[in-house]
């Protein structure tokens, strides 16, 4: 063990538990955590407005669990390849570790680290480390289900790694930033008012959404698909920023019986999405389908105005204004709803698909590049592995099938007095209140110009 303090270089993993990097560190000798928000790095892709929500709070909630431990967590901002090598000279330190990430900017970052430091990278974000689950041929996997399949042959995943019981500090700590400087809170406006009301970000909340969830796990395939109702996990932003472990989740659940393993495979998904990112860099901003390029997406003040209707919750079609305006309040939407959102986005609006994902990526506290880029992907249908683009979600026939009433009337409170299925439809069932919009495109007449848009792909 050595004197020298090495560096645990944090990023999507503000947690103690389970933690193999941090492990690693104190087996070195004394430890200095490090959170470095770093804007430059992933250019375009810096973090949104929600993700900074959560990131002041879990940084806030990690700070004081390391405290307890008898170390805390020093701030910098900067470029990480810049910070880590300052603080290397400032500490003396001679390592530096971390939990490997696969977005291609930290990729890049984590090959610059290593040109000028001793960087030593563990796994541990993920069920198994994204590239190791192959075919027979020892190439990638490119379609969920006979990824998902081969991935299952490899669970479960090692058993989870407890919390130190203590971390040794340096000699001296290095000057930290204040959390309170960095503003990632918002404030003029403040539009964050209705997320403390939905989330408590930081490891020990984590496992309380986790430990809430186990119970009622083994209805996932029952209640999941049905916004009006409690039925999915919620634990998307804990597992984004690392409050919990993909391992820590599959062994709290797993075992519990009933359809839990459709709760699993959405998991294998979540793996699923960094092995594409891994093949596919660009995932995010490229179609993986060429020939999509030449799909004749709308533009102009008429697109430009309907995609701020779509963007505010004022389309006329009610499930869709109800998600809408769920992710605005609270950084989080169901993922029915987020599936009937994009695909009226894309296919009756004929938007971009890259419109929405920036939108999600802004006001997701789970933007997460991976799931987010290959879920818009699959919907558009310019996915390596998506729905065709001529399957076209009809909202006004998911939202009864789904019986979302209570949901549409919970987020748009102009149709709270609604009765009945005209919830759906109160255009059509001829009660539509003044204040809430009419359909800006009638779903007959949009899939119609979807489809012949999509003819000049073929």
């Amino acid at each position: 063990m050595s004197d020298a303090p090495a560096l645990l270089w944090l990023r999507r993993d503000l947690r103690l538990a389970d933690h193999p990097a941090l492990i690693a560190a104190i087996n070195e000798g004394p430890v200095i955590p490090v959170y470095i928000l770093d804007d430059d790095t992933p250019d375009k892709y810096h973090m949104g407005g929600a993700s900074r929500w959560w990131l002041h709070h879990s940084l806030d909630s990690l700070d004081a669990d390391l405290r307890e431990k008898g170390s805390r967590l020093i701030l910098r901002r900067g470029k990480c390849v810049d910070v880590l090598a300052e603080l290397a000279k400032e500490t003396g330190a001679t390592q530096v570790h971390c939990i490997r990430h696969f977005e291609p900017w930290w990729r890049k970052a984590e090959e610059a680290v290593a040109e000028t430091l001793d960087l030593v990278c563990r796994d541990g974000n993920y069920l198994a480390p994204p590239g190791s689950i192959t075919t027979g041929s020892g190439g990638q996997y490119k379609i969920y289900t006979p990824f998902w399949r081969a991935l299952k042959q490899h669970m479960p995943p090692p058993a989870p790694i407890h919390k130190p019981t203590k971390i040794p500090s340096p000699k001296k700590w290095p000057k930290s930033d204040k959390l309170a400087d960095w503003t990632l809170l918002p404030t003029k406006p403040d539009w964050s008012t209705g997320f403390s009301n939905d989330w408590t970000p930081g490891e020990d909340a984590a496992h309380d959404r986790l430990n809430a969830f186990k119970k009622q796990a083994k209805y996932y395939d029952d209640t999941r698909n049905f916004p009006s109702q409690e039925g999915s996990s919620r634990l998307s932003p804990h597992l984004h920023f690392g409050e919990l472990s993909a391992a820590q989740v599959w062994h709290a659940v797993a075992n519990v019986g009933g359809s839990v393993d459709v709760f699993l495979s959405e998991i294998g998904w979540r793996d699923y999405a960094q092995n594409v990112i891994l093949q596919y860099p660009e995932y995010g901003s490229k179609n993986a389908r060429e020939k999509y390029d030449a799909m004749p997406w709308r533009s102009g003040k008429d697109a430009d105005a309907d995609l701020k209707a779509w963007q505010k919750g004022r389309t006329g079609y009610p499930i869709v204004d109800a998600g809408m305006r769920q992710l605005w309040k609270t950084g989080w939407m169901h993922n029915r709803v987020r599936m009937i959102t994009a695909s009226f986005l894309i296919k009756h609006l004929l938007i971009d698909w890259r419109e929405g994902e920036r939108w999600f990526w802004d006001c997701l506290v789970d933007g997460d590049y991976g799931s987010n880029s290959v879920n818009w992907q699959w919907t558009a249908g310019t996915g390596i592995d998506s729905n065709m683009f001529v399957r076209i979600m009809a909202p006004l026939t998911q939202s009864p099938k789904f019986d979302a009433g209570a949901y549409i009337r919970e987020w748009v409170p102009e149709l709270a007095d609604v009765k009945g299925d005209a919830i759906h439809d109160p255009e059509e069932a001829g009660c539509r209140p003044k204040e809430y919009p009419a359909k800006i495109i009638g779903h007959r007449e949009a899939r119609e110009r979807a489809l012949q848009a999509v003819k000049q792909v073929r």
